[in-house]
């Protein structure tokens, strides 16, 4: 026999009970006992394991919409707190693309097919990355998040369009008697007989945000190595004449090149003005161009050897022009509107097309229709364009009202106030005065540039009777005087880019 102290065997048996039971009360008796509670962690805390995992439920955290920030087909997810970015997974998902009635998208222009009634809908697969599951991935954003997403919001709500005309002794941004490289003399009032120029002394202040002061260098910085395109009728003239005298001040800057011939902007022989014009500043190598498409539709002359034939207006098509150069633009303005109407068809010798062929839809006899359809159209094509161009940041503009007064353009009609904000200076109202476009743009990723209700308060600030030749009983309500009206638009267009 070993020598030492000896345990009988049954002894140990009501020892371990005691362990066991006296561990179970404290097990049971924890949460609910106040200096238990006070003194010890609680069990799950004790453990390292979350609740949720202590009865068997495994969590994963899924951002919600909210914290999902998508902005041309880029996706921001939440931080967590080491600052890292939930790991992604790419997966294929269906976008589909809504586009009007009998009307198909296609990478030629053509965005409209003849069909049945429904609406056609256009599926694209892409590839969208969404978070990888996680457990216990408990998100937080930082400050300076917090402030990005509130000034991304400010941005999303701010509606240019409201606000009030205020006197500014600092307009305007250049000078109408300088700007002789960049403005039409038949725009430049300060060049004509007209002698009052209080129409210059306003600025737009819009009611729900703040906007940024133009400045050249700060234009020129923001397009470096980039396109600003405008395409539209002779009110996108304007303002392109607009922007290239307030990028300069209206000084001459003989080291800007004109590079028209890279878009093909060339005078033709017999023509009295090329389709547009193309400048580039070289310092930052950024290009602003006008391309005259009075119509966003595709026109083409039925007999190329005979220039009284009658041209095609393809309705359905985008003009040839932006269906080419799209890819070199980085900020594309659109706009039409002055020339639907019977008199311009017929002077133009325009004839509506629709699918290639003659137009037979009598829905679109009616050219008030047959603009709102075209303008529809091109919104929705060029929507299609941008998820292969992400860098394009593509804007529809309304249209710019005309002020003629006891008569039209050819019966009499004049604008001759000189009375500033005698109609009022202030927009209230939420909707666009131009609804065809502001319905056009909704859903899609172009953006609206409202100048409509806006531009109807000035009517003291156009051409009128001011002509370089004046015509007996007709005046200019149409166009602007420059400097004046289109520089606000063009703020206002800085101001997003």
């Amino acid at each position: 026999m070993k020598g030492g102290a000896h345990v009988p065997r049954g002894t140990r048996l009501p020892f371990v009970f005691v362990i066991l039971i006296c561990t179970t009360i404290l097990m049971c008796g924890w949460e609910k006992t106040p200096f238990l509670t006070a003194i010890l962690k609680p069990p799950s805390q004790l453990f390292g394991l979350s609740p949720d995992v202590l009865v068997g439920s495994p969590v994963i955290s899924v951002p919600s919409e909210q914290q999902i920030q998508m902005h041309n087909d880029q996706f921001t997810f939440p931080i967590n707190e080491t600052g890292e970015k939930h790991r992604a997974q790419a997966v294929d998902v269906t976008m589909r693309l809504d586009f009007p009635k009998d009307m198909k998208a296609s990478n030629e222009g053509t965005f409209l097919s003849r069909g049945g009634e429904s609406s056609d809908l256009l599926e694209e697969r892409v590839s969208v990355a969404v978070p990888a599951p996680a457990v216990e991935t408990t998100s937080r954003v930082s400050m300076k998040d917090n402030r990005n997403l509130t000034n991304q919001a400010k941005e999303q709500t701010c509606n240019y369009a409201r606000g009030k005309w205020v006197a500014d002794d600092h307009q305007p941004l250049y000078s109408g008697s300088g700007c002789k490289k960049w403005l039409s003399g038949m725009w430049a009032c300060r060049m004509t007989q007209r002698t009052e120029f209080a129409y210059e002394k306003f600025r737009w202040l819009p009611h729900d945000c703040e906007m940024e002061e133009f400045e050249g260098s700060k234009f020129l910085k923001r397009m470096q190595d980039k396109t600003l395109a405008f395409i539209g009728d002779s009110l996108a003239r304007q303002q392109f004449q607009s922007l290239m005298c307030m990028i300069t001040g209206g000084e001459e800057r003989p080291e800007v090149m004109n590079v028209g011939w890279e878009f093909g902007l060339v005078k033709a022989r017999g023509a009295l003005r090329p389709d547009g014009w193309a400048y580039r500043f070289p310092n930052t190598n950024t290009t602003v161009l006008f391309y005259w498409s009075a119509c966003l539709c595709d026109l083409v002359p039925l007999n190329m050897s005979d220039p009284t034939a009658k041209v095609a207006m393809h309705l359905d098509q985008a003009p040839a022009f932006l269906r080419r150069y799209l890819n070199k633009f980085d900020v594309l303005v659109l706009n039409t509107g002055h020339h639907w109407n019977r008199g311009k068809l017929n002077a133009n010798r325009w004839v509506m097309h629709l699918g290639g062929m003659p137009n037979t839809d009598p829905k679109l006899v009616d050219i008030g229709r047959a603009k709102n359809f075209t303008i529809h159209n091109i919104v929705k094509w060029v929507d299609y364009q941008l998820s292969k161009h992400p860098n394009l940041k593509a804007f529809y503009r309304s249209i710019s009202p005309r002020h003629f007064f006891n008569g039209d353009w050819n019966t009499g009609g004049t604008c001759d106030s000189s009375n500033p904000l005698s109609k009022g200076k202030e927009v209230l109202q939420d909707e666009s005065k131009d609804p065809a476009p502001a319905s056009a743009v909704k859903g899609t990723n172009v953006k609206f540039l409202d100048i409509t209700a806006l531009s109807e308060l000035r009517d003291e600030a156009h051409i009128s009777r001011y002509t370089i030749r004046p015509t007996p009983g007709k005046e200019d309500c149409l166009h602007w005087c420059l400097p004046g009206i289109p520089d606000t638009w063009n703020e206002i267009l800085f101001a997003q880019l």
